[in-house]
């Protein structure tokens, strides 16, 4: 594909100068086909009563806006003429969509839409082996931070700003790279494979931060231009919009997930608490229904080699309720009562 024009900054081309190439027309079409998707499927999942969320459907559809923000409007236009437009670019593809993607949760929203042989064909796929391999932490770090490695810190950029078909193919890398990296960080769809806690994910995100900054410091400190299209200056500007913006995505990704896992570990506690109360209520009924009849407050009398102890089956503690069930007394020397004489 030959060479796009520069162009100049303006408020009017920032405006008006749109992408219309082949590429960016077949994705424009694409996010139209994927949107149409997943709105149908969610009127499909009101149809039957059941309401999918505006926080799922309102993120997904920002993530297919800023795909096409990046690959059809000015910004694409403009990385012909500024590297911060293509930084801007690239954010957009790794760091913008995929998360908000994500969030939409377009493999659960198809799992409880689609037909029973659609279902068992994307079934299928999420545990192939292939897809595990895809899917690998290795795999992914090598499509997420090696492919930019190679780009930015090689003359890879300048072929590819070059020959247009290849810059097409590399964005799509980069956003297949960006989204299987942040699909398990926002862990809302079902995930067959490397499904990780919360402490790996804020540990990645934490790891993953180093090498963006190295390459953004890394630009940044160049005494020539990254690309021949490019100034010095502009180059600068770009390393330090990537530096400075993966501290910023690092934050943010780092403390919901930090909330996601306090409220986690408060739900289990809440859980826990459910259980024990329901234990104790049901060793309580058993005791009283082998207590010996009689008056309410009749002690039931626990003996041992030592000597003897009073138990009121009111006041047992679970462990002991459970005991005095099973075997109709209560080891004096163990609850530690008095073992003397009545």
């Amino acid at each position: 594909m030959p060479l796009m024009q520069p162009v100049t900054f303006s408020l009017h081309s920032a405006l008006t100068r749109w992408q219309w190439s082949p590429f960016s027309m077949a994705v424009l079409a694409a996010l139209v086909v994927v949107a149409y998707w997943y709105l149908r499927a969610d009127w499909i999942l009101a149809s039957r009563g059941r309401r999918w969320p505006a926080k799922r459907t309102l993120p997904f559809l920002g993530g297919l806006l800023a795909i096409d923000v990046a690959l059809q409007s000015p910004v694409a236009v403009f990385t012909q003429s500024y590297f911060e437009a293509h930084i801007t670019q690239h954010l957009l593809l790794m760091i913008v969509a995929p998360p908000l993607l994500a969030f939409g949760a377009p493999s659960t929203l198809l799992l409880q839409t689609a037909g029973p042989a659609v279902k068992k064909r994307w079934l299928a796929v999420l545990r192939s082996r292939s897809f595990s391999l895809l899917t690998h932490p290795v795999t992914v770090w090598i499509l997420y931070f090696g492919v930019m490695f190679w780009f930015f810190l090689t003359s890879a950029v300048n072929t590819a700003m070059h020959d247009m078909a290849l810059m097409d193919a590399i964005n799509v890398v980069f956003l297949l790279g960006g989204t299987l990296y942040w699909w398990p960080l926002i862990d809302i769809d079902p995930i067959v494979h490397w499904k990780m806690g919360h402490g790996a994910k804020m540990a990645n995100v934490l790891i993953g931060a180093a090498p963006e900054t190295f390459i953004g410091v890394t630009i940044l400190l160049q005494n020539h231009p990254i690309a021949s299209m490019y100034t010095l200056s502009s180059t600068h500007a770009g390393g330090g919009l990537l530096w400075t913006s993966t501290e910023f995505a690092t934050v943010g990704a780092f403390v919901p997930i930090f909330v996601q896992w306090m409220r986690s570990e408060e739900r289990a506690a809440e859980r826990t608490d459910r259980r024990l109360d329901r234990a104790r209520m049901a060793l309580a009924a058993a005791a009283s229904t082998q207590a010996p009849e009689g008056p309410v407050d009749t002690p039931v009398v626990a003996t041992s080699t030592t000597g003897s102890s009073r138990l009121r089956p009111d006041r047992a503690a679970a462990w002991e309720a459970a005991w005095l069930a099973k075997a109709g007394t209560v080891p004096a020397e163990v609850f530690g009562e008095s073992t003397g004489p009545d």
